[in-house]
């Protein structure tokens, strides 16, 4: 199968978007674990490690297909942030951001009727509407609990226990 090379440049954008959440959350794991944010540090260790996993499958795709992805450099993420609630915010546009992308993919899918990449796309479409409820539901915790020590610790608490759940199944 051969790709467009409008599909290939957006496969190759999506990879940098995906290598570059994973150096997003890295940096964050880094804030939260320095900063005494334990459960957030183990839940953004584990998105991190989630979203090269993503980056991994668009490599795999391309290579597939005959064509050799483009492996990007990024740029240094931010490292500082104001508050747990501030960088879950950040996290959440970072998955808006992806979601954009890979719907505008899936537009190209279709508009070229290639099909392998549309099937393909389905799985990541699937993931980020996960991907953004996670992050929505995490904000609204500091509605419910609070934005106070004890609040904040509790958001904490549950990020711990949201990084110890069962992770997705690699497909």
């Amino acid at each position: 199968m051969k790709l467009s090379t409008k599909m290939k440049k957006a496969l190759n954008d999506q990879i940098l978007l995906e290598a570059s959440a994973t150096n997003s959350y890295l940096a964050m794991a880094s804030w939260c674990e320095v900063t005494g944010y334990q459960g957030a540090a183990d839940y953004f260790y584990a998105q991190s490690d989630e979203e090269r996993t993503h980056m991994l499958k668009i490599v795999r795709y391309l290579n597939a297909l005959g064509t050799i992805a483009t492996v990007p450099a990024t740029k240094s993420p931010s490292s500082s942030y104001k508050s747990l609630e501030v960088l879950i915010n950040t996290a959440l546009k970072n998955e808006q951001a992806v979601t954009k992308a890979i719907h505008n993919m899936v537009e190209i899918a279709q508009k070229e009727k290639d099909h392998s990449t549309y099937v393909f796309l389905e799985w990541f479409v699937n993931e980020q509407v996960q991907e953004e409820t996670k992050f929505e539901t995490i904000l609204q915790k500091f509605d419910l609990l609070g934005r106070d020590k004890l609040g904040i610790n509790e958001i904490d608490k549950f990020l711990a226990a949201e990084a110890a759940a069962p992770t997705e199944p690699a497909a």
